[in-house]
Order: C-alpha cells, then structure tokens, then sequence
C-alpha cells in the first residue's frame, strides 16, 4: 500500500522555512555555498537557491556532488553504482557549506558526502538539510535543518518524487509488501538513479 505524506504545496512550505531557518542560523548569506548530493539532493539545492534569492536577494552558489566511490558498501552491491558528475564551481575553504540531501536514514550517505566534500577543502563549517528524516540511524549523523520527520519500519520505503525528475512534486512511503527487502532510502523521481537512501 503506498501513502501520500507531502504534495506540492508541502514541499515548497517546508523549502520556504528551511531556507528562513538557513538564513537565520548563518546570519546572513556571506561564505555560505549549497552543495546537493545526487541525486535527490540536487533538485532540493537548486530550489533552496532560489527561496534564499527571495528572501535575501543574493544568489547563493551550488553545487552538486557524487558519493558514489565513497560508499562503504561498495564490495557487497551488486552491479556498478551509477555514476554523476559532481560540480564544484567554487572554493569551499572557509566556507559554510550546507549539504542537501532528500531522505537520511542510517547516515552513510551523508557519512560518503562529507569524505567527498573533504577533498575539495576545508570548510567553515558543514550544516546538513534534508527534506524527511526516517530515523533508524546506524551513524552519529543528525541533521541540521529537517523539513519533516517521519516514523518508519525499516521494510517501508520514501519515495521522493520531484518534477525536475519528470514527475509530480510528492513524497510518499510504501509497505512492506510493496519494498524490496534492501538498506534504502530514496527513490528520486520515477527512476531509481540512487537506490540507496543510507
């Protein structure tokens, strides 16, 4: 059975507030740089842009980043992971960086993403959004910015649809008897780019 949790509306609601709670929290937009992990994040990053623009008036730069080589589950999945560009256009030494991601669940993504982030410098600071917290973290990873917390199995699955993918803007959660049995977290638009949600 799949049940809606967020539609259009929410989602840009939610935006709206994290970008405020962002801007409050930094003191401003001065050294501050969005970074989306792909994929789910990426889309979120572009519309925090945007919803800061609003506010403030100054365009943030973004970037988007991939996680794949960095996994610690590399050895036991089976196939290749599917590979994205990471684009970095800027410096992001003494910066504050706020990594965007659409679902967290165990923490080993953002756990990638921060050693990925790594080798591009050495921020200010690193704050982390995401649109749904699931729980059942496996990792001392917290977030800084939650655009709504929900209560989950650990055999239901987030589904996290953007129009950006080719879709209509909804998150929702499936039961067991529709989830495959697997570690994952997201499923971004309608294909399955980056099974895992970790």
């Amino acid at each position: 059975m799949t049940k809606e949790l967020l539609n259009k509306h929410d989602i840009a609601r939610i935006l709206s507030r994290i970008a405020h709670e962002i801007i409050e929290r930094n003191k401003g937009c001065e050294d501050l740089r969005i970074v989306g992990i792909h994929s789910g994040g990426v889309p979120l990053a572009q519309r925090l842009r945007r919803k800061i623009h609003l506010i403030e008036n100054v365009d943030v730069p973004t970037a988007s980043l991939d996680i794949s080589f960095y996994r610690d589950d590399l050895a036991i999945r089976k196939g290749h992971p599917k590979v994205h560009t990471t684009e970095m256009p800027f410096d992001i030494n003494q910066k504050k960086i706020v990594l965007v991601d659409d679902v967290i669940f165990t923490g080993r993504t953002i756990r990638a993403a921060l050693d990925a982030l790594m080798d591009f410098g050495r921020p200010a600071r690193i704050q982390l959004a995401v649109l749904i917290d699931r729980g059942h973290r496996e990792l001392p990873i917290r977030p800084d910015y939650v655009g709504k917390n929900i209560p989950t199995s650990r055999n239901e699955r987030i589904r996290v649809f953007f129009e950006e993918k080719g879709a209509m803007d909804m998150v929702s959660i499936e039961s067991s008897d529709q989830s495959s049995d697997q570690s994952s977290e997201q499923c971004s638009g309608q294909n399955s780019e980056q099974p895992d949600e970790t």
